[in-house]
This record gives C-alpha cells, sequence and structure tokens, in this order.
C-alpha cells in the first residue's frame, strides 16, 4: 500500500490546493502527477520568469501554419512535434485527397476541431464533426474527404498501439462508453473509372506508393477487434469534485506507449468555499504537455480557438495570477467551466518542428489576448 506519511515544513495550507491565504501552490510531481509528490507555497508567481535556450517552449496560433495539404491536393499536414514515440501535425486538407494514406509506423488519432466530412477507409466510411476523435489502426488504407475548404484537424500518430485506460474502480463505462463510438458500415468503394489507384504508406514523415488497378477500399465485409472508430466529447464522462481540484490524469482519453490524450471539458466548478479553481503550478518533471484549444471559457474568459501551447517538462507553467485572483473573486458567482481544452503528455521530450519555431518567432512571442 502507499505511505501515509506526509512531511510538512514552514507554513501550510490544512486542505490540499485550498485556503492559499496569498501563498502560491507550485506542485512537484513524478509520473505525471500520480508519482510521489511535493507542494512548494511560493510568495511568487513561478511562471514569472525569462528564458533562453532550447527548453523555452513554444506557443503559436494555428491560423499561423499552413500544412501543404491546405491548397495542394498533394500535401500533406505540416509536423508541429515529435519524439520517438509520437509525431504531433495539423491537417488543412480542403479539398478530397485523390490518393490513399496507409500509416505504416504506427496508429493515428485525428481531433475535429473544425470542418465536416469523411475518412473512406477499407472498413467503410467514417462521417466527422467538430468535437470528434478519429481513430485509424495502423496500417489501415484510408483517405480524408472534407466537405469544405474550412478544415482544421489535430494529428497524433503514434509508434505503439492507442488504448483505452484501464477501467479501474470506476468500471468500463468510463472514461467513456464504448456504446456511444461510431464504427464505419463495410461498403465497397465502386472504381471511378482511372486506370490505377495511389495508396502512400507513411514511415519515417516519408512515404512510398503502391499502385492499385482497382480502389482498394473493395472491402465486402469485416469482423474483429480491430477497426476504426470516431468518438464525439459531448459524449465523455468529466469527472468532477467540489472540494478539490482534480489531478489532468482523471480526464485521460486514450494512451500509447509514451503519449497521453486527455480532454479538459465542461463540468461543475469545485463548490467547497476556499477551493482552488484553477490548476496549481506545475512543472510536470516527467511529462512534456501539448495543449490545444479548442474553445469554451473558464469563469468568463474566452479560450483562444486553435492555440497550441507546449510546456516542456521541468518548466514551470499554470495560469496566470490575475485569473486565479479573478476565479476568486467570482467563486460564489461562477457554477461551471466551459473549457474545451485537448491535452497530450509524452514521456520523451518533444521537439518542435522548424515550421513552428518560425511562427512562433513571427509572432514576437505573444500570448493570446485574454481579458481577465
Amino acid at each position: 500500500m502507499e505511505s501515509f506519511i506526509q512531511l510538512r515544513s514552514g507554513t501550510t495550507p490544512r486542505r490540499i490546493h485550498a485556503d492559499l491565504d496569498g501563498l502560491k501552490d507550485d506542485e512537484l510531481g513524478r509520473a505525471g502527477f500520480t508519482g510521489r509528490t511535493a507542494h512548494l507555497y511560493r510568495r511568487h508567481d513561478p511562471t514569472q520568469f525569462r528564458v533562453k535556450g532550447p527548453l523555452a517552449g513554444v506557443d503559436v496560433a494555428a491560423s499561423a501554419l499552413t500544412p501543404t495539404d491546405k491548397d495542394d491536393l498533394a500535401g500533406t499536414p505540416l509536423l508541429m512535434f515529435s519524439n520517438a514515440d509520437c509525431r504531433i501535425s495539423l491537417s488543412m486538407r480542403g479539398r478530397p485527397a485523390p490518393f490513399y494514406v496507409r500509416n505504416v509506423d504506427g496508429d493515428e488519432l485525428y481531433f475535429v476541431h473544425r470542418g465536416t466530412g469523411t475518412f473512406v477507409t477499407e472498413f467503410g466510411a467514417l462521417p466527422y464533426r467538430p468535437g470528434d476523435w478519429v481513430y485509424i489502426p495502423k496500417a489501415t488504407t484510408y483517405r480524408q474527404v472534407p466537405d469544405d475548404a474550412d478544415t482544421c484537424l489535430l494529428l497524433i500518430e503514434a509508434t505503439e498501439e492507442f488504448r483505452v485506460p484501464e477501467a479501474g474502480e470506476l468500471g468500463r463505462h468510463f472514461p467513456f462508453d464504448s456504446g456511444l463510438v461510431t464504427i464505419p458500415e463495410a461498403a465497397v468503394v465502386q472504381d471511378d473509372g482511372r486506370d490505377e489507384y495511389e495508396v502512400r504508406l507513411l514511415h519515417s514523415g516519408e512515404h512510398t506508393s503502391v499502385y492499385y488497378p482497382h480502389d482498394p477500399c473493395d472491402v465486402e465485409g469485416w469482423r474483429g477487434d480491430n477497426f476504426p472508430f470516431s468518438f464525439n466529447i459531448a459524449d465523455y464522462h468529466v469527472l468532477t469534485s467540489a472540494s478539490v481540484h482534480l489531478p489532468p490524469t482523471v480526464h485521460l482519453f486514450m494512451q500509447a506507449t509514451g503519449v497521453y490524450v486527455l480532454n479538459f471539458l465542461p463540468r461543475a466548478a469545485e463548490s467547497a468555499p476556499g477551493t482552488e479553481r484553477f490548476p496549481w503550478y506545475h512543472r510536470n518533471a516527467d511529462y512534456d504537455e501539448i495543449a490545444f484549444y479548442h474553445g469554451g471559457s473558464v469563469f468568463g474568459i474566452p479560450m483562444p480557438p486553435g492555440w497550441i501551447s507546449h510546456a516542456p517538462q521541468g518548466m514551470h507553467h499554470g495560469a496566470p495570477e490575475k485569473a486565479r485572483e479573478r476565479s476568486r473573486r467570482r467563486f460564489d458567482m461562477d457554477t461551471h467551466v466551459e473549457w474545451q481544452i485537448i491535452a497530450i503528455d509524452t514521456r520523451r521530450r518533444l521537439t518542435p518542428s522548424q515550421a513552428v519555431r518560425d511562427a512562433a518567432a513571427a509572432a514576437g512571442g505573444a500570448e493570446p489576448e485574454i481579458q481577465v
């Protein structure tokens, strides 16, 4: 069993993440908030610093990035961050892909930020809409057919298989009810008259083209437990507590080796007097963090849609102190948190691509304007 020993020294609140009385709650924890933890109660905001060097982190707006698939039929998603376990890219494909793709390196997980359309797969058609997660198993043949040009999808490629968290004490319907996923219905895609059909085998950021004399989605039927599916965040079960702000790990959606995908979604706000409602300051000693802002608001503060923030492990981050003070002032007024943020935590350090570094440099390191 875990130790009940909790050492204290100096001035500390009686409750965790509550009754700070002007102090700043800074967590130094291991194993992504599930291991040994120290809470350091500071006088000053630990995120107020100037940094120079490769671990500075990168913040950029999706609108400042231009994937080649936005205007070029032969284009591809734009790589934003990568490590040995995963690649995180942005797609804005505006017209139907004339080719199929097949990722032979690993699974793919798309998040639909903007736009509607269909993934045509060998399992059948899989429609998508904003807020959808779309899972594509490794080596599945598919192509994207957007309904219009206004699209924006986040793409996570994992070297190892994506899987849902173990059910644990909550049971199999958490973090989501698998009966609410959408699966494709088998349907043969008829040939459209062309001489051959290209399938791009994706590997290590490159591709090898394979050409078939027929449409490769000619499957009459399928069965088994390895298939693509979609799931909308509106159906995700959000865990809450009235007396403490829960750690990010309770919002886990799917995971692969070294990669954890989380949903921060609308929920009831903490209601016990004195409880802090914003995540505490932390430096996540063992994980890099990516936050992708889908939309919504926090205590009346709008979230900038499409904002992408990278916090390297070991680097302090958290909401600004003035936002925390505002949440305390409005404690009796605000009863819900309305944010919609997609988070990706990785065990290995992420390397920002040159395109992301250039876009961030062009913006001068500016952060989104959030009036508090």
